[in-house]
């Protein structure tokens, strides 16, 4: 089964997505390839032959980049997660540290950085 992990410049002392401040605005996210040239500084062999729509994967483990904003500015990105446990999280960690962003796990609404017991 699929994770869902939204990323973007997420207040650094939230926890989850409820202590967001009302009112708060996500700042913008460079051009998109300049995000694909980033990811692929951290994941040399990810596949953006649709820059739209990444794929990274490993042995029994791969990462989907929706990259499909719309044009102009965008404030985040989503990373679809599939199988693999440890070797996939490892390279979402890798990522969202390159990027000094923050992801948020779709089902829990918990920060990635904030989820200790490693159960997804």
């Amino acid at each position: 089964m699929g994770q869902d992990i939204f990323v973007a410049d997420f207040p650094k002392d939230a926890k989850t997505i409820e202590d967001i401040p009302h009112g708060f605005k996500l700042a913008v996210l460079p051009e998109r390839s300049k995000l694909i040239a980033m990811i692929q500084e951290v994941v040399p062999g990810a596949d953006f032959s649709d820059p739209t729509w990444g794929i990274i994967s490993g042995e029994g483990w791969g990462i989907e980049v929706n990259l499909s904003m719309a044009k102009g500015h965008h404030d985040g990105f989503t990373l679809h997660v599939h199988g693999g446990d440890d070797p996939a999280w490892a390279v979402v960690t890798a990522i969202l540290q390159h990027l000094k962003l923050r992801g948020v796990h779709g089902a829990s609404g918990e920060f990635l950085d904030c989820i200790l017991d490693g159960e997804w």
